[in-house]
Protein backbone atom coordinates (compact mmCIF):
# COMPACT_ATOMS: atom_id res chain seq x y z
CA UNK A 1 0.00 0.00 0.00
CA UNK A 2 1.23 3.23 -0.99
CA UNK A 3 2.94 5.60 1.95
CA UNK A 4 2.53 9.34 1.48
CA UNK A 5 5.43 11.94 1.75
CA UNK A 6 6.77 15.24 1.02
CA UNK A 7 9.57 16.90 0.25
CA UNK A 8 10.54 20.18 1.48
CA UNK A 9 12.40 22.01 -1.39
CA UNK A 10 14.70 25.31 -0.73
CA UNK A 11 16.21 27.48 -3.45
CA UNK A 12 19.96 27.73 -3.14
CA UNK A 13 19.59 31.45 -2.61
CA UNK A 14 16.75 33.68 -1.80
CA UNK A 15 16.31 35.37 -4.47
CA UNK A 16 16.32 32.44 -7.24
CA UNK A 17 13.01 32.73 -8.23
CA UNK A 18 13.70 36.26 -9.02
CA UNK A 19 17.29 35.96 -10.79
CA UNK A 20 17.75 33.05 -11.68
CA UNK A 21 20.71 32.36 -14.59
CA UNK A 22 19.69 30.92 -17.58
CA UNK A 23 21.42 27.56 -16.45
CA UNK A 24 19.32 27.32 -13.61
CA UNK A 25 16.60 28.50 -15.35
CA UNK A 26 16.89 25.00 -17.40
CA UNK A 27 17.47 23.05 -14.41
CA UNK A 28 14.06 25.01 -12.94
CA UNK A 29 12.77 23.46 -16.36
CA UNK A 30 13.79 19.87 -16.12
CA UNK A 31 12.83 20.00 -12.26
CA UNK A 32 8.81 20.73 -13.65
CA UNK A 33 9.19 18.17 -16.07
CA UNK A 34 10.19 16.06 -13.44
CA UNK A 35 7.31 16.73 -11.37
CA UNK A 36 4.69 16.08 -14.65
CA UNK A 37 6.41 12.52 -15.04
CA UNK A 38 5.78 12.24 -11.81
CA UNK A 39 2.23 13.28 -12.31
CA UNK A 40 1.34 11.31 -14.93
CA UNK A 41 2.50 7.99 -13.55
CA UNK A 42 0.15 8.50 -10.40
CA UNK A 43 2.61 9.34 -7.82
CA UNK A 44 2.62 12.98 -7.90
CA UNK A 45 -0.61 14.30 -5.37
CA UNK A 46 0.67 18.05 -5.35
CA UNK A 47 3.59 20.25 -5.87
CA UNK A 48 3.72 24.23 -5.03
CA UNK A 49 5.97 27.12 -4.53
CA UNK A 50 5.70 29.56 -1.75
CA UNK A 51 3.98 32.53 -3.31
CA UNK A 52 7.58 34.30 -2.31
CA UNK A 53 9.30 31.36 -4.07
CA UNK A 54 11.35 30.75 -0.51
CA UNK A 55 10.62 27.14 -0.66
CA UNK A 56 8.73 24.20 -2.35
CA UNK A 57 6.45 21.54 -1.34
CA UNK A 58 6.06 18.28 -3.30
CA UNK A 59 3.81 15.55 -1.93
CA UNK A 60 3.61 12.26 -3.42
CA UNK A 61 3.11 8.02 -2.78
CA UNK A 62 5.51 6.18 -2.73
CA UNK A 63 6.00 2.10 -1.15
CA UNK A 64 8.34 2.58 0.67
CA UNK A 65 10.99 5.45 2.18
CA UNK A 66 13.66 4.33 0.14
CA UNK A 67 11.24 4.77 -3.27
CA UNK A 68 10.37 8.05 -1.47
CA UNK A 69 14.57 9.38 -0.65
CA UNK A 70 15.00 8.05 -4.43
CA UNK A 71 11.92 10.12 -6.16
CA UNK A 72 13.14 12.80 -4.02
CA UNK A 73 17.21 12.39 -4.68
CA UNK A 74 16.08 12.33 -8.50
CA UNK A 75 14.92 15.33 -8.86
CA UNK A 76 17.19 17.25 -10.98
CA UNK A 77 17.03 20.66 -9.10
CA UNK A 78 18.32 18.49 -6.16
CA UNK A 79 20.90 16.54 -8.00
CA UNK A 80 22.01 19.99 -9.76
CA UNK A 81 22.75 21.61 -6.19
CA UNK A 82 19.95 24.48 -7.31
CA UNK A 83 17.51 23.31 -4.73
CA UNK A 84 18.03 21.36 -1.07
CA UNK A 85 15.43 18.88 -0.16
CA UNK A 86 13.89 17.22 2.85
CA UNK A 87 11.80 14.14 2.86
CA UNK A 88 9.08 13.87 5.68
CA UNK A 89 6.90 10.58 5.42
CA UNK A 90 3.54 12.25 6.36
CA UNK A 91 -0.44 10.94 6.82
CA UNK A 92 -3.02 12.97 4.69
CA UNK A 93 -5.99 12.85 6.82
CA UNK A 94 -8.23 15.60 4.64
CA UNK A 95 -7.56 15.85 0.53
CA UNK A 96 -10.35 17.02 -1.25
CA UNK A 97 -12.27 14.42 -3.33
CA UNK A 98 -11.06 12.17 -1.23
CA UNK A 99 -13.68 10.56 1.52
Amino acid sequence: MPMSFLYRLTPCRPTLGFDATPAEQAIVGAHFSYLQALLAEGKLIMAAPAADYSFGLTIFEAESEDEARRIMEGDPAVQNGVMTAELIPIKIALLRGRA
